[in-house]
C-alpha cells in the first residue's frame, strides 16, 4: 500500500489549514496582548497531548471502576508526584526571597507563584466535588475532558459545554450565599509548607499518591481474581509499526510514529506536568479550566437580560464587559478545542459524532448543569480545585479528591445501563448473560 493510501489526504490537508489559521489568529491575539498569544499556545499544546494520549482526569475513576484496568489512574498520580517535586522547588525558592501565600499577601507582598489554588476546605468543597463527580459521568468527561471531546468530533459535548456554562451561574449564587452564611464559620484554609515545610509538605504528599497507587495496584488484582478485568487495547492504527532500517526517513512510518501512534497514559501525564510547570512559570498563575466557563454563563444571562452586576457575579461580569476575546481562559479552553482537532485531523481520525438519542441528551445536559454547579460550589473542578490544589499543596483539594471519587462512583452505580457513556453492572450483565444462554 502506497503512502498516499495510508495517510487520510483530506484530513491532513484540515489540519495544515487549521493550524495556518490559528497562526494567523495567534499574530491577532498577541497584538492584542502576548499573554493571549501564550494562553493560545498553552492550550493547543493541552488539547494535542490529552487527545493524542487519550488522557482524561474523569477516566481516573471511569476507567478503573468499569474496566478494572488503572494505567490511566497510575499516570495520573506520577503526574501530581512530578508537578509536586517542581512545585515545590518553585515555592520555596520563591518563598526563601519573602513571598508569601496568596490568601496573606497584604500591601506590596510578592505573592508564591500559583498559590491562588489555595483555597478553604468546606462543606461546599464537598458538595461541590461530589455534583462534580457525578456531573461528569453523566457528561462523558469533566471541563477538560468536554473540551477535548468536542475537538474530537463528538456532538454530545456541545450539549454538555453550554449547560455547564449555565450551570455556572446558580453555582456563583450558591456558593456566595455559603460563603455569608454560618455555614462558612466551619472551613479551614491549609498551606501544608506552613505547617510541615516544603520538605515535609513534599514528602507526605508523595507518600498519599503512594498510597493510592498501591490500593490501585490491589483493586486491580481484585478484579483480576473476581473474573471481572479488561485489559486496555489499542485500536490497530493506533499501535507502533514494526521498524525496519531500510526504510526511508519521508515514509509512512515516519509520519505515523510522529502523529498517528498513540501514546501512553504514562507519556500524556509526564507531558501535561510539563505544561503545567511551563503555565505557572510563564503566568505565575496554575491551570484553570472552569473559571472561563463561569465567565462564558454570566455572558449568556446578561445577553438574556439578567442583572449580572450582583456581587456573587462581579468579577466574572467584569470580565465580560471587557471582551471574552481579552479573557486568557476562555482563549486557552477555545485553543484546547482545536489541539484535539488537530491530533486526530493528522491522525486521519477526525469524524462528527452524533450517536445518542433525545434522551441521552438529556443526560449530557443534566451532566453539564451539575458540574458547572459542582464546580462553582467547590471553586475549581479536577483542574483547579483538584490538580492544581494538590499540587499546590492544599489541603481542599485531598477533600475535593474524595468528594469527586464518591460522587463519580455513586453516578456510575445509580445509571448503569440508564445513559448510552454508562455500561450495565458488570455483576448484572454477567447476570443477565447467564440468563440468555440459559434460555
Amino acid at each position: 500500500m502506497s503512502t498516499g493510501d495510508k495517510i487520510n489526504k483530506k484530513q491532513l490537508g484540515a489540519a495544515l489549514i487549521v493550524i495556518l489559521l490559528l497562526v494567523f489568529g495567534g499574530k491577532i491575539l498577541s497584538d492584542i496582548s502576548p499573554k493571549l498569544g501564550l494562553s493560545l499556545i498553552t492550550g493547543l499544546f493541552f488539547g494535542y497531548i490529552l487527545t493524542r494520549a487519550r488522557f482524561g482526569f474523569a477516566g481516573g475513576v471511569k476507567k478503573i471502576y468499569i474496566t478494572g484496568e488503572g494505567s490511566l489512574t497510575k499516570a495520573l498520580l506520577v503526574m501530581f508526584a512530578v508537578t509536586i517535586i517542581a512545585m515545590a522547588g518553585l515555592q520555596w525558592a520563591a518563598a526563601a526571597d519573602g513571598a508569601v501565600v496568596k490568601y496573606l499577601v497584604e500591601g506590596d507582598a510578592v505573592k508564591i507563584p500559583a498559590t491562588g489554588s489555595v483555597k478553604s476546605l468546606s462543606l461546599a468543597t464537598i458538595i461541590g466535588g461530589f455534583i462534580f463527580g457525578i456531573g461528569m459521568m453523566l457528561a462523558g468527561g469533566c471541563a477538560s475532558g468536554t473540551l477535548t471531546d468536542l475537538g474530537e468530533g463528538a456532538f454530545r459535548s456541545a450539549i454538555a459545554l453550554l449547560f455547564f456554562a449555565v450551570g455556572s451561574v446558580p453555582g456563583l449564587s450558591a456558593r456566595y450565599a455559603f460563603d455569608q452564611s454560618a455555614l462558612a464559620d466551619f472551613s479551614t484554609i491549609v498551606y501544608l509548607p506552613h505547617y510541615f515545610g516544603y520538605i515535609g509538605a513534599t514528602v507526605i504528599s508523595l507518600l498519599l499518591l503512594l498510597v493510592l497507587y498501591m490500593i490501585t495496584r490491589k483493586y486491580e488484582s481484585f478484579r483480576r481474581s473476581e473474573g471481572h478485568f479488561e485489559e486496555l487495547e489499542y485500536e490497530e492504527r493506533d499501535l507502533p509499526l514494526e521498524e525496519d532500517e531500510a526504510d526511508s526517513f519521508f515514509s509512512f512510518k515516519t509520519y505515523h510514529k510522529f502523529f498517528m501512534e498513540r501514546w501512553s497514559f504514562m507519556t500524556g501525564g509526564l507531558l501535561i506536568a510539563v505544561m503545567f510547570i511551563f503555565v505557572v512559570n510563564t503566568t505565575g498563575k496554575d491551570w484553570g479550566v472552569t473559571s472561563a466557563y463561569a465567565r462564558w454563563g454570566v455572558a449568556i444571562f446578561d445577553s438574556l437580560g439578567f442583572d449580572m452586576t450582583g456581587p456573587a457575579f462581579a468579577s466574572y461580569y467584569e470580565a465580560v464587559q471587557q471582551g471574552l476575546i481579552n479573557d486568557g481562559g476562555t482563549i486557552r479552553n477555545i485553543a484546547i478545542i482545536f489541539g484535539s482537532a488537530i491530533a486526530f485531523l493528522l491522525a486521519g481520525k477526525f469524524k462528527f459524532d452524533f450517536n445518542f438519542n433525545l434522551k441521552d441528551a438529556g443526560y449530557y445536559a443534566l451532566g453539564g448543569l451539575l458540574m458547572g454547579f459542582g464546580a462553582r460550589m467547590a471553586k475549581g473542578c479536577n483542574i483547579g480545585a483538584l490538580y492544581s490544589a494538590i499540587s499546590n499543596f492544599s489541603l481542599n483539594g485531598w477533600g475535593f479528591l474524595i468528594a469527586l471519587s464518591l460522587g463519580g462512583i455513586f453516578a456510575l452505580k445509580v445509571f448503569a445501563g440508564k445513559v448510552n457513556l454508562i455500561p450495565a453492572n458488570r455483576y448484572q450483565a454477567e447476570k443477565e448473560n447467564a440468563e440468555q444462554i440459559s434460555a
